[in-house]
């Protein structure tokens, strides 16, 4: 008998025994459970938030009130009592949320990220690392207060007019969050360009930082812009830091205008637990809004994950 076949026979008794049949059950189940997870939660969402548009309502037996998608998607008041359900609203503060800690977390994340990779010594990342990580285990609602008591105060004497709710600390605190999962990303992101494109730029007579910046980043752009789309995908999703933060208060404010960031408003994470945690009747329109706007929330960062795969698709080295 070869050893070909000896091997290929070997490999065949360990598949076939009692023990290695039932490691390989039990992680099929482990990844068909996250599977039937997320189609569930994704058929719940659209059940749930078919109730609530007056054209598929009567398909799911719903009668009474219910809400035009039309005014749904392009309204931009969002009152609860006098039923009008405008979700521009609250995506408006929640873009603005977004694009606030974008602006912090970004340039910050992957500027640690370049330290840690490029110019920080083994014992000094060892130390760095996971202490910048313990930001990313510090309670939400933590952070949220830290944004009302600190935060805010602090801004208050370089802009007067800002509220004691607003979105531009919100955005703050958001960022700061988000900044372990920027740096972390990218960092192993870098970690994995080999040395030699380094040693090439060394020796073509670059220094650390043209290396750096020229030769690693842009060798890691995949995975760096990857972290991008997952922080920000975090950033859309925080709940309580902006339900703390950013106030109660739903209005559209336009993001193009700086000045918005000093108003208050009602983020959709915040607009669901203030539903949630209101008197609002089980079944009726305005508990079947929360599934309206956790499905809109849902197909926003599941656009940005396809984007982020498409883009990672793109600029992805193989080395």
């Amino acid at each position: 008998m070869s050893t070909d076949d000896l091997e290929s026979d070997l490999t065949r008794q360990t598949e076939n025994s009692p023990r290695e049949l039932l490691t390989r059950s039990f992680f099929f189940l482990c990844a068909a459970l996250s599977v039937v997870t997320t189609v569930s939660i994704v058929a719940l969402l659209v059940t749930e938030a078919a109730k609530f548009f007056t054209i598929t309502a009567p398909l799911m037996g719903i009668e009474g009130q219910t809400a035009s998608i039309v005014e749904f998607l392009t309204g931009t008041t969002w009152q609860i009592n006098s039923q009008e359900f405008g979700v521009l609203a609250l995506v408006s503060a929640t873009l603005l949320i977004t694009i606030g800690s974008a602006i912090i977390a970004l340039p910050l994340g992957v500027a640690t990220a370049i330290y840690l990779s490029e110019y920080a010594s083994k014992q000094a990342r060892s130390v760095l690392k996971p202490a910048l990580e313990i930001l990313a285990g510090v309670p939400t609602v933590v952070y949220g207060f830290f944004a009302l008591i600190y935060i805010t105060p602090a801004l208050e004497v370089v802009l007067p007019s800002i509220g004691t709710f607003n979105l531009l600390s919100a955005s703050i605190v958001v960022g700061i969050m988000i900044i372990p999962m920027v740096a972390s990303i990218s960092e192993d992101a870098m970690s994995a360009v080999p040395d030699e494109l380094r040693q090439a730029g060394y020796g073509m007579g670059a220094t650390k930082f043209d290396v750096s910046t020229g030769v690693v980043v842009p060798a890691a752009l995949s995975g760096i812009f990857s972290s991008f789309i997952l922080a920000l995908s975090r950033a859309i999703g925080e709940t309580m830091a902006v339900t703390v933060a950013a106030g109660s208060q739903a209005k559209f404010l336009n993001p193009l205008n700086p000045a918005s960031f000093l108003e208050g408003a009602l983020p959709m994470t915040a607009a669901m637990v203030q539903l949630l945690t209101g008197d609002i009747t089980g079944g009726g329109l305005a508990y079947r809004s929360l599934f309206a706007i956790g499905l809109v929330l849902f197909v926003i960062t599941l656009v940005m994950n396809l984007i982020s795969d498409i883009v990672a698709q793109r600029y992805r080295e193989e080395y």
